[in-house]
């Protein structure tokens, strides 16, 4: 690379991912400020839950600010195939337009994304790993492979006149990841030589004080589990984790079990890792049908929903029976995965469920059926060691973790800052310095549609499922006098009140007797009509049932 030149300016910025864990979406840009030729790094997404974000289907990133510089991006790099890094691909990508570039197995996955959505699949282009390197403005992009609990993850080397960037994606420190790509110290001590200017750096394990384990090192126990097993034996774990199918599915085959997959998203995702030629030796499989006819001691179902998803397998299976199979006492139902946070309540739900039916649980009893496919401290103090850049920038983690690796990174000599979502930094000299602030926020995929967080349908329905529901109706002629008397529709609110009658005959009549007293001015003044009958119905709801509900007025007037 060529030296920089005068004015232009490196920058970095996180649209989501820092300062949370989900909903990952890097920006890098190399220019004059303000005019930067621009790279983004994943389209990610995270996922709703009933508590604050009620009927929403999937949330990610705003891309306001990127979507008007549309003319200025020159590419989009996706890591790896988890669903926070690639599962926006196909809800954003004709507001940015740009190409889009990933390895064999994560392009398959992102060409899947665009064809759900009725968009062209050619627009994404497959980069063979470092040292090929691809050319995108004044950015030069390697795809360095890295261990981590998807195949063909990676770590990308963004060069350009600015200086050298490592960008670590999500990884783990795995000689033998059982599949995907090995952990390579001398290719990252290559990567280093010519001098890094930033690392940045996952941080989700950052509080795990020991190093993270092979996912080679737990197929024994998994097999003497299914050996010991009476019954039949149900495992559930991350779909995308194909290692981890493939370990499960092996220490079935080897306690002589026979492999049932099911959930769409686990046989799509061993369906895309066949496709691209990395899931060799899978033991064969048997259809839902079929598993009916084998003896449940000779049995293993392999199943989605580790994290209490309502319509996965898991939790179909917990509440009677799925495709013609079902649990009965003396089964065994494996977790081998990691509850994330905020999954807990589903988790348990199900597990209370199948523990009603008499199924032994086995949840991951200390890591002795899980591994993680994050860098515990050790591992992400080895990839400061390796790289030796000259600052640290944490991504992926809740601001605590962001916070945490910087201090210990620190501890080493080690340089860095706390760069959450909307934090500009630029990278142009020794040390990084905030340029700007961007406004960020979230957006919603709600049925068809994107809304905005900030836009109000979610508080809306949040409001109205906690207070329930009033519609008022009142019709007046053209002399404003009323037709009849207004009547309420309740939804979502008990049907009697303290007075032992029905609350809404009683609220119909306490607006039925404001609209006889009201004066001709009010009563043609919508804005202040609505009003009044809004404050009545609060008032009586709350004096029946203790509760003050949303409240809708439909004033309809004949001419």
């Amino acid at each position: 690379m060529s030296a920089a030149k005068a004015n232009d300016r490196l920058i970095y910025l996180a649209l989501g991912g820092a300062g949370e864990i989900g909903m990952n979406c890097y920006v890098y840009g190399y220019g004059k400020p303000g005019k930067e030729r621009l790279i983004v790094v994943d389209l990610g997404v995270t996922f709703p839950d009933m508590d604050g974000t009620p009927g929403v289907d999937l949330i990610f990133a705003d891309i306001d600010w990127l979507r008007e510089r549309k003319a200025q991006i020159d590419g989009i790099f996706i890591t790896h195939a988890h669903e926070d890094h690639v599962g926006a691909v196909g809800l954003c990508w004709e507001e940015l337009g740009a190409p889009i570039y990933a390895r064999k197995f994560t392009a398959n996955i992102a060409r899947r994304k665009l064809q759900e959505r009725g968009l062209p699949d050619n627009v994404v282009q497959v980069v063979d790993a470092w040292p090929a390197v691809t050319k995108c403005g004044p950015f030069t992009v390697g795809y360095v492979p890295i261990s981590h609990s998807i195949p063909e993850s990676a770590g990308l080397v963004i060069d350009s006149d600015g200086g050298r960037i490592v960008h670590t994606g999500d990884f783990k420190v795995d000689m033998t990841p059982v599949v995907g790509d090995p952990f390579d110290t001398a290719l990252w001590e290559e990567i280093a030589k010519p001098g890094v200017k930033a690392l940045v750096c996952d941080s989700t394990n950052i509080f795990s004080p020991n190093p993270g384990r092979s996912e080679m090192s737990i197929g024994p126990a998994i097999t003497d589990l299914m050996r010991d097993c009476k019954g039949m034996v149900v495992a559930t774990t991350f779909a995308s984790n194909i290692a981890r199918l493939k370990t499960l599915a092996t220490a079935a085959t080897e306690a002589g079990r026979t492999v049932c997959l099911l959930g769409r998203s686990m046989q799509r995702m061993t369906q895309a890792a066949m496709e691209t030629d990395l899931l060799h030796d899978f033991p064969a499989t048997v259809s839902a049908e079929d598993a009916q006819n084998i003896p449940r001691e000779n049995l293993m179902l392999l199943v989605t929903g580790s994290q209490g998803e309502r319509r996965a397998a898991s939790a179909q299976l917990s509440q009677g029976s799925y495709l013609g199979l079902s649990l009965k006492e003396g089964d065994t139902f494996l977790f081998s995965s990691k509850t994330i946070p905020g999954n807990e309540k589903g988790v348990i739900r199900i597990m209370n469920q199948l523990s009603e039916l008499g199924v032994d649980i086995v949840d991951d009893d200390g890591g002795k059926y899980h591994v993680s496919g994050h860098a515990n401290r050790p591992d992400l103090e080895t990839m400061h060691q390796l790289i030796k850049p000259q600052f640290l920038i944490p991504m992926h983690g809740e601001h605590r973790h962001l916070r945490e690796h910087v201090k210990v990174a620190g501890l080493h000599g080690l340089p860095g800052i706390v760069a959450v979502n909307g934090m500009m930094v630029d990278l142009s000299g020794n040390q990084p310095k905030v340029a700007e602030y961007i406004e960020t926020g979230r957006t919603y995929l709600d049925g068809a549609t994107h809304v905005g967080a900030m836009d109000g349908v979610v508080r809306d329905r949040i409001r109205m499922a906690l207070n329930g529901l009033v519609v008022v109706t009142l019709i007046l002629d053209e002399n404003d006098e009323s037709l009849g008397d207004p009547w309420v529709e309740l939804s979502g609110l008990a049907e009697d009140g303290r007075s032992d009658s029905s609350l809404a005959e009683i609220m119909e009549e306490d607006l039925s007797q404001f609209i006889n007293r009201a004066n001709k001015k009010t009563l043609a003044d919508d804005v202040k009509l609505e009003k009044e009958l809004k404050t009545i119905a609060r008032k009586t709801a709350q004096a029946e049932i203790g509760k003050k509900p949303e409240v809708i007025v439909v004033i309809s007037r004949l001419n």
